[in-house]
Formats: C-alpha cells, structure tokens, sequence
C-alpha cells in the first residue's frame, strides 16, 4: 500500500469516525449491542494486533541492526563519535520535549479527564518510592530481569532493549563462522516481522475509525480541542530543536548554523513533502556532501545510518504523547517515572527505526512499560499523520547534523563560521 494512499484512508476514516461516534454515542445499539462497544472491541483487537508485534520486533530490529552495523570497518572507526552525537542530539530533543509538555501541559486542556480502565497495566516503578535511591534501584532491576522471557511476557521493555543490545554487541563480536548463520535467523525473523506489521497496518484505517469513533461516542467532538494543546506542543518541541537547540550546538562547534539551514534546505522540503527519511536520502546525501562539503567518506556512513538509527524528532513526539495521555488520564508521574519515559523514548526511537508507523509502536512500548493505558493512543491517532511530516522533517536535520559534526571533529573543514 503506497504512504500517500493510506494517508488519505486514514483522513477519511477520522472524518466517517467523527460523524459516527457523533451519531451513535455511547447508547444506540444495533442487534441489541451498542455501537460504543463495537468500537471499543475492534480498537481493542487493533491494539492488541500492534502490541503482539513490538516484543518481538523491538527484539530483532536491535539484535539485526547492531550484528550488522557491527561488523562494518567503518564502524569501529567512526562509529564511536557517530552514536556519540546521535544519543546527544536525540537526547536534547527528548529534554526540549519534557520541558515544554510539563510546562504547556497539554492533557489538562482535554475537555474532560478520561476515567482509568480497571485493568490498565501495572506501572513501572511500583508504589511511591520514598527516595531517588529506591527508584534507581528499581528501574536497574526491571533493566537486567531474572529471565529475559518473563520480562517480555510482563512488557518489561527495559529488559527486552537491554538483553538485545548486549546480545546483538556480543553478535557483532564473535567470529564470522560462528555467527553468521545465527545473524541470518534473526534477520530473516526481523524480515517476516516487517512483513505481519505491514499486515497490521492494512487495517489500520479501520483501527483507527474504531478507536477515534470511540473517544467521539463518549467525549464527544468537543475532545479534539484538547488536541489541539498537544499539536501546538509538539510542533513547538520541534521547531525549538530544529532552529534553536541544534542551531546552538553546531555554532559551539564552530559551525555556522544558517550556512547549515541553506544547504539543507532541498532536504527537508523533500522530508516535510514525502514523510520519509528513507525517500529523502539521496536528496539529503547531495545536500550533505554536495552543499555542506562532507566527505564520501562520512557522509555515506552517518546519513545512511542515521536514517536508520537516529529518530530526534520522533522521540520527541514519542515523549510528549506519553505524558500526553498521562495527564489526560490524571495520573501523576514522578521525577523519576519522567526519567524512565526519556530514556524509554531515547532507546525506542533507535530500536523501532524503520518499522512501519515507527512512532505508533514506539508510544505503545512507553505507555506498556510505564503501566499506562494503551487505549490512549487513540487520543493523538487524528492529528497523528499531521506531525508525521514535521517530526520527519526533524529526523532529517538531525541525521545532516550530526553528519556535519562528525566531519568537524574529523577535521574537515564544512560551514565554518565566517
């Protein structure tokens, strides 16, 4: 299915689910069952469809990315200053996320708090912990699990990140005999995952409906002006990272950030246009090299790579959605649980890359582990598609900028500042 026809699938079925949710309520039934629980028995399947796929794919998305990357020459050369930037600047924009959802505070907009399901899952870190101590201790616990099957049984997706980042390191370092066969499973297992995903989001229109149709049925239209809170800021969180906290590293670099903007700017009309990082790549890699004076060298390691592994402007979403739907469900979430949802969205950017609706699988990983409710995803799916291009946009720059980065610290002379 191509991106711009499901776009428009998934527009039409926000328009249909708004008029039938207005419509029907939470008290019309046909055949004695209501519409209300129809939406909210096909939204639930959908989200069940999704939630089966992320333990696995999570899994071998980090296991098949890092046994490859791992075993690149160019890996061992650059790849230390490459994930140094890339966790920095992911870093920055998750921070620039956290400040402004705590500050704008989005979810306490929503028309009306939406009541806890009695059966949302268990948080991560349990009860009140009485001290900092208390809660680090916790979160390293459910970090290295007893056993790695129940902790993927639980949604202990700290675990699951942990367990694959050291299995696929360790793939990475073993002899090429040894390995090879067992790299050729799990990147065969990581294919036919892709594969039930793009099942999944077959359906997803109807998912969608369901689950929108849902919030309308019960919150009425009046909910989506509560979005409107949440857009603004996202889109503020982006446009902050995009023109000021980037702009600020790469000029303490002594690179001149508006020299950066206009060499990129082909780019990120390509990124913004299509919504694909992966479409945009070799219009960014001309604008990289081309415009802004990168080596082949690099430039054909770190913008490649980046497309795959650094998601700044996603994990910035993926932040901001979670407390999004944590405070829209009144639920108070500590210094500490905070922490957990930044390096949860840190890790999960770079683990779901590449996957079909990354971001939606990305949130579902956070709200699960947090013990916060999946079903509000269906609060940010209309103004999901939206924040698509500008997050998109986002991931882009920052793939270009640490591109540029990593030449200045290799000693190549690319946009000094005059």
């Amino acid at each position: 299915m191509k991106k711009t026809s499901l776009i428009w699938q998934v527009l039409i079925a926000l328009v249909l689910a708004m008029v039938a949710g207005s419509i029907t309520g939470t008290e019309m039934k046909i055949f004695g069952t209501s519409f209300y629980h129809l939406y909210g028995f096909f939204g639930q399947l959908f989200l069940n469809a999704l939630t089966l796929l992320v333990v696995p794919l999570v899994a071998s998305s980090i296991i098949n990315g890092l046994g490859q990357m791992g075993k690149e020459k160019s890996f061992k050369r650059l790849g230390g200053k490459t994930f140094f930037f890339y966790i920095l600047t992911t870093l920055l924009a998750v921070l620039t996320g956290l400040v402004l959802v705590n500050w704008i505070e989005p979810g306490m907009h929503y028309i009306k708090q939406v009541p806890l399901s009695p059966s949302h899952a268990e948080p991560l870190l349990s009860g009140a912990p009485e001290s900092h101590g208390e809660a680090i201790s916790q979160i390293l616990l459910k970090l290295i699990p007893l056993n790695i099957f129940e902790a993927a049984s639980t949604g202990n997706m700290l675990g699951v990140i942990f367990f694959s980042l050291l299995f696929g390191l360790a793939l990475a370092r073993i002899e090429s005999t040894a390995s090879d066969t067992l790299a050729a499973v799990w990147k065969s297992i990581f294919y036919v995952l892709m594969k039930m995903t793009h099942f999944v989001m077959r359906v997803m229109p109807f998912g969608i409906f369901c689950l929108v149709a849902k919030v309308i049925a019960s919150q009425g239209l009046e909910s989506m002006e509560g979005l409107v809170f949440f857009f603004i800021t996202v889109l503020c969180g982006l446009a902050i990272f995009m023109f000021a906290v980037l702009p600020l590293l790469l000029w303490c670099m002594g690179i001149s950030p508006i020299r950066h903007i206009k060499a990129l700017a082909p780019a990120l009309f390509t990124a913004f246009s299509t919504s694909s990082s992966v479409a945009a790549l070799p219009v960014t890699m001309e604008c990289v090299e081309k415009r802004a004076g990168v080596s082949n060298r690099i430039c054909s390691f770190v913008v490649p790579l980046g497309t795959s592994v650094n998601m700044s402007g996603s994990a910035l979403y993926e932040c901001v959605a979670a407390l999004f739907v944590a405070q829209v469900y009144g639920i108070e979430l500590t210094f500490m649980h905070q922490f957990v949802i930044v390096i949860l969205s840190l890790f999960t950017s770079m683990g779901v890359a590449g996957i079909p609706s990354a971001s939606l699988v990305a949130i579902l990983v956070i709200l699960k582990s947090m013990g916060l409710p999946t079903e509000g995803l269906a609060l940010i799916l209309p103004v999901d598609r939206l924040l698509d291009m500008c997050r998109t946009t986002a991931n882009v720059f920052s793939d270009a900028s640490c591109a540029v980065l990593v030449a200045h610290t290799e000693g190549e002379k690319v946009l000094s500042k005059r």
